[in-house]
């Protein structure tokens, strides 16, 4: 059995784009031809370089996380066999999600067809799952690092209320669709160089039902479905990163005949935060000291996240020094412990000082052997020190 092409790059199922991306780039590193050694280096590329096709374009994407590894490793087989001239249900050119040639399949829902009809033949009235529908939402760096329940707004498709989601009233009067014979699906032979070639495809007048009606739903056009404002609420893992995307099952899309509700996938924005800056599971914080602070050494609480700390700075600090103290930065999501919070220290210049202050000062670079004027030069020269 071929592996999986999530397990291939080492993402989870709902890994975002730019973690596949970043997969993807670790795996090229490793194993590209020209730059590794391991025996196997050219089939492991070719397999991540494949896997990252698939899971970074959305339609290829959800057709193989609908149909599996195998059956989808089937449908492209079938597609490079049928390719070109486009063979009898085959994808046209090799493309298993593009458009067809001759006897290519021209949209999704040929795709369907074939691989869930059995053997090219169309299942009529199947259930369909809905499609995945993306949003993105932000959050602050406080909700990232505590995890939070967060309520939000998104405008979806969902199931008509007022013809169930049929397309036509109830008292509509049906009858079997003229240009498909109640089939839901027609067969156009086309002669070629190659010979007869028979391509099927979905009715377009009645959509594949076989029936059509004499009335469409006012409410939605005959479609279906109407676009509704819906109010939902997503749990917020600890940890999470900018880029990252949280799924909610059945929340996408309306299925179509009795099939399930698509996904809803939320991309995850973290928002900058004024005092903290987040590397990975890092953090780090500016923290100004006066000059007797860095000379002396001292102790300063500092407001975290999660509460107080308590930074130790040294004697003799230099302004730019870094404390790190370790298990006080973001959680690490889904795996035990927490990053580190790095304090860079900073020496702050006095501007505005009085004359005891002035004196002080002026006697401690006489101290040091250095003949100082006490005024503007002096503090320039304490400045330019740090």
């Amino acid at each position: 059995m071929s592996e999986d092409f999530y397990e291939v790059l080492g993402v989870s199922r709902d890994a975002s784009e730019d973690e596949i991306k970043q997969a993807y780039r670790q795996k090229a590193r490793e194993y590209h031809p020209d730059v590794s050694d391991h025996d196997d280096a050219e089939e492991k590329f070719k397999k991540a370089k494949k896997a990252k096709e698939v899971l970074t374009d959305d339609e290829k994407r959800r057709m193989y996380d609908q149909m599996g590894h195998e059956r989808f490793e089937q449908a492209e087989k079938r597609g490079a066999t049928g390719g070109g001239a486009g063979g009898a249900g085959g994808f046209g050119g090799g493309n298993p999600f593009g458009g067809g040639g001759a006897g290519g399949f021209g949209d999704m829902n040929d795709i369907f067809e074939q691989f869930f009809g059995g053997g090219g033949q169309r299942q009529r009235n199947g259930p369909r799952q809905g499609q995945d529908l993306r949003t993105r939402m932000e959050i602050s760096l406080e909700q990232a690092f505590e995890g939070a329940t967060k309520q939000f707004t998104l405008t979806r498709p969902e199931a008509c209320p007022d013809c169930d989601g049929e397309g036509h009233p109830p008292s509509a009067d049906s009858r079997t669709c003229p240009d498909c014979d109640g089939q839901g699906q027609q067969t156009r032979v086309q002669q070629t160089p190659l010979g007869r070639m028979q391509q099927t495809q979905t009715c377009r007048r009645c959509g594949g039902d076989g029936t059509i009606y004499s009335e469409s739903c006012s409410t939605c056009g005959g479609q279906g479905v109407v676009n509704t404002e819906a109010t939902l609420r997503v749990d917020i893992p600890a940890g999470i990163r900018t880029g990252q995307t949280l799924r909610m099952g059945r929340e996408g899309a309306p299925g179509e005949n009795g099939g399930p509700n698509g996904d809803l996938l939320i991309e995850v924005d973290v928002q900058e935060h004024p005092e903290f800056e987040r590397d990975g599971d890092d953090l780090h914080y500016t923290l100004p000291i006066s000059f007797p602070q860095a000379v002396f050494g001292d102790t300063v609480e500092i407001e975290t996240l999660d509460g107080t700390v308590e930074v130790d700075i040294e004697k003799g600090t230099q302004s730019g020094e870094t404390v790190r103290i370790r298990g006080e930065g973001m959680p690490r999501l889904q795996r035990r412990g927490r990053g580190a919070l790095y304090v860079h220290l900073q020496v702050v210049t006095p501007e505005d000082l009085n004359d005891e202050q002035r004196e002080a000062l002026a006697q401690f670079a006489e101290a040091g052997g250095e003949e100082v004027d006490v005024g503007q030069g002096f503090f320039e020269k304490i400045k330019s020190s740090f």
